[in-house]
């Protein structure tokens, strides 16, 4: 990668950030998205200690799905007095965040504005009980107007559709058992892996003022079945999965070195990206190669080791993306962590919760305060889709000696992708488990399994395993070993589904 030095005119600081939580006692109280994006940056720069928004060359928002806008980013501008050059409003996506914040400091090193600011902000939580509640809100009028932004089920083949398996929390699971299954871990073992690190999680929401549920859980209440934590998709409970009923707003503002020393910023208070790196897999995850691993996660975490020497040992302080555990869990191997990792400086999307794409805001939050507080270097790793996109950067309390512009690590991760077997969604014969998955109804009984399969052609499939075919989804949910590679015939149903029966 080619990099450069920098004066301190284009050496890119992180000064100020800024977080609101939202807890309206009455449902038509609750503040809107932008109102909460607002206030957040006004939090930065006080933070900061420096007038700076007025500045404000570069404004990136990250996108919102509990409200609509027309141009958020142009509304935002408004409220604040501003017009940047670059006033931008992002698509959907986990990692978004990160991207933002490194391109940010991108353009400042590039002397393309003096002051950049990222921010997001989400009310899931009021908008939801509002609309149960029959409750007309005084926000900005919602934008119906406004095409709604493209997901991930937007991406993904009408068999997977039908099947229920095109949302993140039916779609993880295949990356959950796959992977265990490639690390010899039975679905007991998995589970004891993910339970022990989503405790960790808990157990840092519960001292961050910040977070939405404030409490330490031991690991067995994390992965028992109760009232409370009802089972969502095989193997993950309620309390494995991402909760976006919060009302949260984040912000970081950043400037130059220079500009920085002159509006009477100490040096302790001023935190530096020293580098980063994005990479992505296909949006339809039925056309990768695998699930054991995300090549494109690989690339990017190795990237940001050899920014500080090739070791994960190295970061003092990390923050791994936790929409589900097969994340973090894939996430520190990659790096060399063993088990005991601290995984968080936030509390994770379960516990801290989970602002829909807007997560990674808070945590560049709260991993800037970790710095100041003493840590030395930190890694943020965002991520979004069903494991699709991913970006990494590293942060310091040292600056950096050059910022390197070139980020895409896409070759790498490209370099190590197999062949993608064809996908087919009629079969018959023998299938192989590929991976697999349960989908569970609101009482906690098993609606379908879902099983990704290998044929005898060796082609790819999805097929379902009836609710009422008890051997079948015994043998798969067995905890005691793994379901991939199980061998099993393949069958279609009246309603052009294939379906599978195990040996």
């Amino acid at each position: 990668m080619t990099a450069s030095p920098l004066p301190p005119d284009r050496i890119p600081v992180i000064v100020g950030v800024g977080e609101i939580v939202d807890r309206p006692k009455d449902i038509g109280d609750g503040l809107e998205p932008l109102a909460l994006l607002e206030q957040a940056i006004r939090r930065a720069e006080n933070d900061a200690g420096a007038k700076l928004i007025q500045d404000t060359g570069s404004l990136d928002v990250v996108n919102f799905l509990s409200w609509r806008y027309r141009d958020p980013e142009q509304l935002l501008a408004q409220r604040l007095g501003v017009s940047p050059a670059h006033c931008h409003y992002g698509p959907v996506g986990g990692e978004s965040p990160i991207r933002f914040l490194h391109e940010a400091a991108l353009r400042i090193a590039r002397g393309e504005c003096e002051v950049a600011v990222v921010c997001g902000a989400e009310a899931q939580s009021t908008a939801t009980k509002a609309e149960r509640a029959g409750v007309t809100l005084p926000w900005t009028p919602f934008a119906h107007d406004v095409e709604e932004p493209k997901r991930g089920a937007a991406f993904q083949k009408p068999l997977a559709v039908k099947l229920g398996v095109f949302r993140p929390v039916t779609v993880y699971p295949f990356y959950e058992v796959a992977s265990a299954a490639k690390w010899g871990q039975t679905t007991r073992q998995a589970l004891a892996e993910s339970c022990e690190l989503w405790s960790r999680f808990s157990a840092v929401a519960a001292y961050n003022p910040n977070a939405w549920l404030k409490r330490h859980f031991a690991p067995e209440e994390i992965t028992t079945p109760s009232a409370d934590n009802r089972p969502i998709a095989w193997p993950y409970t309620k309390l494995m999965v991402a909760n976006p009923m919060v009302n949260m707003g984040a912000a970081l503002i950043l400037t130059s070195l220079a500009k920085a020393r002159a509006a009477g910023i100490a040096d302790s208070r001023m935190i530096y990206p020293l580098g980063g790196a994005s990479a992505e897999d296909p949006r339809d995850y039925l056309t990768r190669d695998q699930f054991a691993e995300s090549h494109p996660q690989n690339a990017v975490l190795r990237a940001a080791m050899n920014i500080v020497g090739g070791n994960g040992a190295a970061f003092d302080v990390i923050e791994l993306y936790s929409c589900f555990p097969c994340v973090p869990k894939m996430a520190r191997r990659i790096l060399g962590l063993g088990a005991d990792v601290e995984p968080t400086v936030t509390g994770g999307l379960t516990f801290f919760g989970a602002p829909l794409n807007t997560y990674m805001t808070h945590a560049a939050c709260a991993m800037v305060r970790r710095l100041r507080g003493g840590a030395r270097r930190g890694l943020l790793y965002g991520q979004g889709g069903f494991v699709t996109k991913h970006h990494a950067l590293v942060i310091s309390r040292e600056p950096p000696s050059s910022l390197s512009q070139e980020v895409s690590v896409q070759a790498e991760a490209d370099r190590h992708r197999a062949a993608t077997p064809e996908f087919v969604s009629e079969a018959g014969g023998g299938g192989r488990v590929e991976s697999f998955t349960a989908l569970f109804d609101r009482n906690g009984e098993v609606e379908h399994g879902v099983v990704m399969l290998r044929t005898e052609q060796d082609t790819r499939t999805l097929a379902r395993v009836p609710a009422q075919d008890a051997a079948t989804l015994a043998r798969l949910m067995d905890q005691d070993r793994s379901p991939v590679g199980a061998l099993g015939t393949i069958t279609m149903a009246a309603d052009g589904v294939p379906e599978w029966r195990t040996n």
